[in-house]
């Protein structure tokens, strides 16, 4: 697995798809072709300054593996540096710092397979959704794939058209149900929203809870979670549900007892990226490993600073830590040793982290 990097790409196009949605179709180099190749569902982190000030954020790659584009979609959020940024200044033309793809959330795909799909998307949730959806028709033409999209009204509804002609174009192997919240049934869309409630009418109906092959979640925390746990009462597999999240609760602090001999002096941590080895010290109750790490001086890889994208993932070679959130690293990798670096502090008087685990 190469290294997280940046490379300044040109937007080849700025697509309004709904009134607060654009879409952004990266131009990349031939000699860059391989560095962001992706698999169907990971994501991009984008760089820029805004207001004098360095901002990352994580957007999902929308484009189908097949469709030799590199494409996001960014929402606008209220109040979001970013998100307000790219919808009202960003055009064709511009460039933007773009970090090779990266992300978890997908699954291998078998020509030969009839595998049964199901995704839950709620908003700019989609995003991820369609890139996935995408390949699967393309690459599985055995199988088959159900998609519940929510959102608060018709004109909201990112993609419809693209949905509608995949959907067309693929009778019988792709059902979609829309859920409008804020506006009532009309057209074959249904008024609601996604949660428990829907999930066990699914399930009582075209779901086969312990059967399906792979189930992929993406929206808020609460929607996420509460499907999840709906699936899973109903029989489905842990293993077979894939999550994204695009929000989290708030966020909290690491909270567990130093085992150090003396907790007063902090802790030594060593950094290992690039072949290269960083030390410093850290005390107990201060910022997290990759916070301290930037302060001196580090460039470790980074976006959501949440416990979501995984971009800032790295492995405890020596030592302990508490991580407060992971909401992306499986529980084989905790079992291995990864850490997600934005969510950990120390606990031992020495910690080494290695940034150049595979």
């Amino acid at each position: 697995m190469s290294t997280p990097s940046f490379h300044a790409l040109t937007i080849g196009e700025c697509r309004r798809e709904t009134a607060d949605t654009v879409s952004l179709r990266f131009d990349v180099p031939p000699e860059l072709a391989d560095r962001y190749r992706f698999a169907h569902g990971q994501h991009l982190t984008l760089k820029t300054r805004i207001g004098g000030e360095e901002v990352r954020r994580s957007y999902s790659i929308c484009s189908g593996v097949d469709e030799r584009e590199l494409r996001v979609a960014i929402k606008r959020v209220e109040g979001g540096v970013f998100s307000n940024h790219a919808n009202d200044a960003l055009a064709a033309g511009m460039t933007l710092e773009v970090m090779t793809p990266m992300g978890r959330f997908t699954t291998p795909l078998d020509p030969a397979a009839a595998k049964t799909y199901v995704a839950f998307a709620a908003g700019s949730g989609i995003t991820p959704i369609l890139s996935i959806l995408k390949t699967v028709l393309a690459r599985e033409p055995r199988s088959q794939f159900l998609l519940i999209y929510g959102n608060r009204t018709v004109s909201s509804i990112i993609f419809r058209e693209a949905l509608e002609d995949l959907k067309n174009r693929h009778i019988g192997r792709l059902a979609i149900h829309h859920l409008l919240s804020r506006e009532p049934e009309e057209a074959g869309l249904l008024s609601g929203r996604i949660g428990a409630d829907l999930v066990r009418e699914l399930c009582a109906g075209p779901i086969d809870a312990a059967s399906v092959d792979a189930v992929f979640l993406c929206g808020p925390q609460a929607m996420v979670e509460e499907v999840r746990d709906t699936l899973t009462a109903a029989g489905t597999p842990a293993e077979r549900i894939h999550l994204e999240l695009f929000g989290t609760s708030a966020p909290r602090r690491a909270s567990a007892t130093p085992v150090s001999s003396d907790p007063a002096d902090g802790a030594t941590i060593a950094i290992l990226q690039d072949g290269k080895r960083r030390e410093f010290t850290l005390a107990y109750d201060g910022d997290s490993i990759l916070d301290a790490a930037h302060r001196h001086g580090a460039d470790l890889p980074y976006s959501c600073k949440s416990g979501v994208c995984c971009t800032c993932r790295a492995k405890v070679r020596e030592g302990k830590v508490a991580m407060a959130e992971n909401y992306s690293l499986e529980p084989w990798e905790v079992e291995a040793g990864y850490v997600l670096t934005c969510q950990s502090r120390p606990l031992t008087d020495r910690v080494v982290i290695d940034f150049d685990a595979a």
